[in-house]
């Protein structure tokens, strides 16, 4: 490569990077979120706590001593990294202004900046879909070892939250079907890369657990917070109506005190404090949901039907982006006090970041990139678009869905889970765009090695 190419490849990734940086720079700290003290306090704690996967935690902590901001920098980099890839693997490559200009346009038109600077694992669900897409449907077009980068990102972005690995084998799973009716579009070299990555990730949740608790588990919190959706919906009262006093449950003494929100059940009400939180309470809610299911086959199908699609459009950028976050400040003063003056001095802890004026722009962008995705899959089944632009929106439509109905139905709707997705679609429309004006260069596999 001559040097003034490679000039040009640095200052697009160096730009890229400040620009994915940014909400972070501009703080002044990286941004923190409710749940970002309770990945930092795995370690020092030494126990498992629910949908908190000690694999983040260690993350977090490999960079407490330079203040977090390796972190931030990581999932940067990460994320420009597979941005490229996804250039090149559709025949976009060795445009270093396109990799900047396209990650310039998703820092001002979709959340992908809120999520790379924000300590939370978020970023990695998406990040994850894609290297997972790549490795099965583009596995020609890039290098070995870059196949193993792949794998180890799938593995590390599985092993940081349960939903995310729950997402992951869905497209597994639809990638055998596929595999099974048309060969020529996946190999079976690419399933079984993907089948490894995945259980690499179960692996790593299993050894990272065993590390800090000294336990072989898994990370708690499944079917409490299917509880919480169930709660939420009405389904609980009308169990314990039904069933108590003979199902003989503790929660049978409070069923009129329960609250109708599974945030305030979860995190604000002294009811749940009272009677243990999940360790008093873990075996009791998993023991409601599941017979719950069995009681009311056709309610909890219409609920969770309901709730997936809510969640299909709660897809807001910025929450929990606030500055009253508890929890998390308790933490990082108990066990990083060393962070606590930087911290202090943020942006966001005085209340200077809002979304409002963000989500003008970007939560209609974000259902306008959801709504284009069959027509550009429709476009590629005509021969408008390129077949791999079609495949990509398959992709994306599926994990979105999958998603949906994972944090929708077997959790709870939250913007947030939406929007940790929904920026994949931008990035969809913006290779359909980009490759339908007109014959982009070839790559062959030889080149891009």
């Amino acid at each position: 490569m001559p040097a003034r190419e490679r000039a040009q490849w640095a200052l697009a990734v160096f730009l890229s990077l400040a620009l994915l940086m940014s909400p972070a720079l501009w703080n002044g700290f990286p941004l923190l979120q409710y749940d970002t003290g309770g990945y930092l306090a795995r370690w020092y704690e030494g126990i498992l706590v629910p949908s908190r996967a000690v694999v983040y935690g260690l993350i977090l902590n490999a960079g407490v001593p330079l203040g977090l901001w390796p972190v931030v920098l990581l999932q940067s980099a990460l994320t420009v990294w597979i941005v490229a890839l996804m250039l090149r693997a559709h025949k976009l490559g060795k445009r270093p202004w396109l990799l900047l200009g396209t990650v310039a346009a998703l820092t001002v038109c979709t959340t992908l900046p809120w999520l790379s600077a924000i300590l939370l694992t978020d970023i990695f669900c998406g990040l994850g879909v894609l290297a997972l897409y790549l490795l099965l449907m583009r596995g020609d077009l890039i290098a070995r070892w870059e196949h193993f980068g792949l794998i180890a990102l799938i593995a590390v972005a599985a092993a940081t939250h349960s939903a995310t690995l729950a997402v992951l084998l869905a497209l597994l799973l639809a990638a055998v079907v596929l595999f099974l009716f048309d060969r020529r579009r996946i190999r079976i070299a690419g399933i079984g890369r993907g089948l490894l990555a995945l259980a690499l990730g179960a692996a790593l949740v299993f050894a990272a657990d065993y590390v800090v608790a000294k336990r072989l588990a898994w990370t708690p919190g499944g079917f409490a917070l299917s509880f919480g959706r169930m709660l939420q919906d009405g389904i609980v009262a009308k169990y314990l109506d039904e069933h108590c006093p003979a199902a003989k449950l503790t929660l049978c003494a409070y069923k009129d005190e329960l609250p109708r929100d599974a945030d305030v059940w979860f995190w604000g009400t002294p009811l749940f404090d009272r009677l243990g939180r999940f360790a008093g309470l873990g075996d009791e809610m998993e023991e409601i949901a599941i017979k719950s299911v069995l009681a009311y086959p056709v309610l909890q199908a219409e609920t969770a039907l309901i709730a997936t699609g809510k969640q299909l459009i709660d897809v807001r950028s910025g929450e929990g982006v606030v500055n009253d976050i508890w929890h998390t400040y308790a933490i990082v003063e108990r066990f990083t006090p060393q962070l606590v003056p930087a911290m202090r001095a943020a942006r966001q802890q005085a209340g200077d970041i809002g979304f409002t004026a963000i989500n003008r722009l970007h939560y209609p962008l974000a259902l306008i990139a959801m709504a284009l995705l069959p027509l550009i899959l429709w476009l590629a089944w005509r021969r408008l678009l390129p077949s791999a632009i079609g495949e990509l929106a398959a992709t994306v439509m599926l994990a979105l869905l999958a998603n949906a109905f994972v944090c929708g139905a077997l959790s709870n709707p939250h913007d947030r889970y939406g929007a940790r997705m929904v920026w994949l679609a931008s990035l969809a429309v913006a290779l359909a765009i980009v490759r339908n004006r007109g014959p982009a260069r070839d790559i062959s596999p030889a080149l891009v090695s």
